[in-house]
């Protein structure tokens, strides 16, 4: 319904990220249309760039979550035409549905958002959704600092920890990664990195070319497209050594297998960009648009992940809305070689199997687990799963039945679905569902370490917050759930994601506080991965999600 003030163009900067990103374009102004004062539709812009873009869309055609265009039309194969929108469900609906969330997987922002904000939101999606701009290249490296010339890393670590037993943590809503001493417990900095850093990612072991020191070098995907490098030989507080921009809204970041270039994979732009990985400088970037699986054209086709291939000179790079797997080979940049492989929408969070030649990765709208042959550069199999498969980094684990398998849990439902994964060894359960295991709420991660009994699953979708508060341990030998652990009573707060030390002895589980609290409002619980009880807690820490053991990351333990 209308607000009542007509939009004027804005020339006001809402800060350098958002501003670069959106402009200050103006909503629609006809006294039919919703409308928003310049204030509130600044703001509604930003909050939708944080809380809404990533299921959406920045241009809001849908994804994971549903289309949010004012208005759309679709036609059908047979030539049925569907029409919808926001327009049509209207404003006292849309804030319902804001608020109170959807049971096919939306969260409840009441407790995030103000009932203004809620409110200006609902309107703000009833307009149409400013368009922004590209990047180049050169606007990359106008944003390139480097605060520690390469030259002057030292050559063995300054502070004499134990640091592959090193934690990478990211500090969510304060844009910033802690890194804590898996031994001590010790928070030894807080890294200013990206807005909202979604993944980290080390320097791996490769089975092809081995990189110098696995897992010294980090590097982070902020959303507001900021990668930054992070070298745990440094004492703490010089540990950032340098950062670049390779896009307004970016979710991941792999090494080579060499350890010469990293990739980042933007939102927006939909491109992926080859950086230096000793200097940062950007030195190409290829854009992601292109015809789906569906044999239509799509402008905002996303990267949502990217994986270094161990066993092959590539890496995996995921094109969310196109349904396709790039498997790009860095050894040439100049003429760069990219297989694309066709699977399902909408494409998200994968891991390998144990050998490494096998990627599985959900497709979240199908309801499918992908599994990619990186040795033949081919589809290798489409798993059918429970709703909306979200692995997160995965795991694998040997079961009795069924040998090898892996895992995965869902944000439509409480549902782990287990399926075998060695063809060569188990070829009568390859690629076939094993079993499913019923939780009480549906989650985001998944995580087991081979020493480990146990397999842990977070329910961090559920709405009830009791539920959101806790996960569940499931056997490894029966397939049945042993303990519902209650990580957290604190209002606002939830449960969510898994991490094992090094030796797989501990499991850490973050205390996320849902708020955007300037102080410190979460923390790491840590528990004895055999008896199941909490013995430390990591405190001092803002709003803490996922973690990355240094040694476990860069080697590929599962």
């Amino acid at each position: 319904m209308p607000r009542g003030i007509t939009l004027k163009t804005s020339s006001r900067a809402i800060g350098v990220g958002l501003a670069m990103l959106f402009g200050s374009m103006a909503g629609p102004a006809l006294a039919q249309e919703p409308t928003l004062s310049e204030e509130a539709f600044d703001s509604s812009k930003q909050l939708y760039f944080e809380r809404c873009a990533g299921c959406h869309g920045v241009l809001r055609k849908g994804a994971t979550g549903k289309n949010l265009e004012p208005k759309w039309k679709k036609t059908a194969a047979d030539g049925t035409v569907t029409e919808g929108g926001t327009l049509k469900l209207g404003q006292e609906r849309l804030e319902k549905i804001i608020a109170w969330g959807t049971e096919g997987g939306m969260n409840n922002f009441s407790d995030v958002m103000t009932d203004d904000e809620i409110r200006d939101m609902a309107t703000y999606i009833m307009m149409e959704a400013p368009k922004p701009p590209e990047m180049s290249l050169a606007q990359m490296m106008e944003t390139r600092k480097v605060y520690v010339e390469p030259a002057d890393y030292p050559s063995e670590p300054l502070h004499g920890r134990n640091w592959e037993n090193f934690f990478v943590v990211i500090e969510r809503d304060v844009g910033k990664v802690a890194v804590i001493d898996g031994d001590t417990k010790e928070v030894l900095a807080h890294i200013p990195t990206g807005y909202a850093v979604h993944v980290l990612k080390a320097s791996e072991h490769h089975n092809i070319t081995e990189p110098e020191n696995p897992g010294r070098f980090w590097y982070t995907m902020g959303r507001d497209g900021k990668m930054t490098k992070i070298d745990l030989w440094q004492d703490p507080e010089n540990m950032l050594v340098a950062e670049v921009t390779i896009g307004y809204d970016a979710r991941d970041v792999a090494v080579s297998g060499d350890g010469k270039y990293v990739i980042g994979g933007a939102y927006w732009p939909p491109h992926f960009a080859i950086v230096d990985a000793e200097t940062m400088e950007p030195k190409k970037v290829v854009s992601t648009r292109g015809v789906n699986v569906d044999g239509d054209y799509v402008e905002e086709a996303r990267v949502a992940a990217i994986y270094t291939t161990p066993n092959e000179p590539t890496w995996i790079v995921a094109v969310k809305e196109l349904g396709q797997l790039w498997q790009v080979d860095y050894t040439d940049l100049d003429n760069l070689r990219i297989d694309k492989i066709n699977s399902a929408k909408f494409l998200h969070d994968g891991f390998f199997d144990p050998t490494g030649r096998y990627f599985q990765i959900a497709a979240n709208a199908s309801n499918k687990m992908v599994v990619v042959d990186t040795e033949s550069h081919k589809l290798e199999a489409m798993i059918d799963t429970a709703a909306l498969p979200h692995p997160g980094p995965g795991a694998n684990w040997m079961d009795p039945n069924c040998g090898p398998v892996g895992g995965t849990t869902h944000l439509g439902e409480g549902t782990v679905t287990v399926w075998g994964n060695d063809p060569e060894g188990n070829p009568d359960n390859a690629w076939k569902v094993c079993y499913e295991v019923e939780t009480d709420g549906a989650g985001l991660f998944i995580r087991t370490h081979p020493n480990s009994d146990y397999i842990w699953a977070d329910q961090t979708k559920h709405p009830e917050p009791e539920i959101q508060q806790s996960v569940q341990v499931i056997s490894k030998e029966t397939g049945e759930i042993v303990e519902t652990i209650q990580v957290t009573e604190d209002e606002g707060s939830v449960a969510v994601h898994f991490e094992f030390n090094q030796d797989g002895t501990e499991v850490w589980v973050s205390k996320w506080n849902r708020s955007d609290s300037k102080e410190p409002n979460g923390e790491i619980v840590i528990y004895d991965a055999k008896t199941l009880e909490e013995i430390g807690r990591v405190q001092g820490l803002f709003a803490p999600t996922g973690k990355f053991n240094v040694y476990n990351r860069s080697n590929h333990v599962t």
